[in-house]
């Protein structure tokens, strides 16, 4: 008798730690699923960002950044 009220209270708690996972999971997916629409979109959008990002980086002069920077440090130490 004992025996089958420990393995009951063993199914009852597996049953209840189970279950709280299952609506934990249900709450808070760990991925997100995207039609092919949405998919595109956001291909688009990346190549796009991306294409932005590489003639930016084409445009940037790096002397001339150090040369501002070094001003701008300059500037600093004068301030303080």
């Amino acid at each position: 008798m004992n025996i089958l009220l420990v393995i009951l209270l063993i199914s009852i708690l597996l049953n209840i730690i189970i279950g709280m996972l299952y609506f934990s999971a249900k709450r808070n997916p760990y991925y997100v699923v995207y039609d092919e629409e949405t998919k595109n979109q956001l291909k688009r959008r990346v190549l796009h960002l991306k294409e932005d990002l590489e003639s930016e980086l084409e445009e940037f002069d790096v002397s001339e950044w150090e040369k501002q920077l070094e001003k701008s440090l300059e500037e600093e130490i004068k301030g303080l």
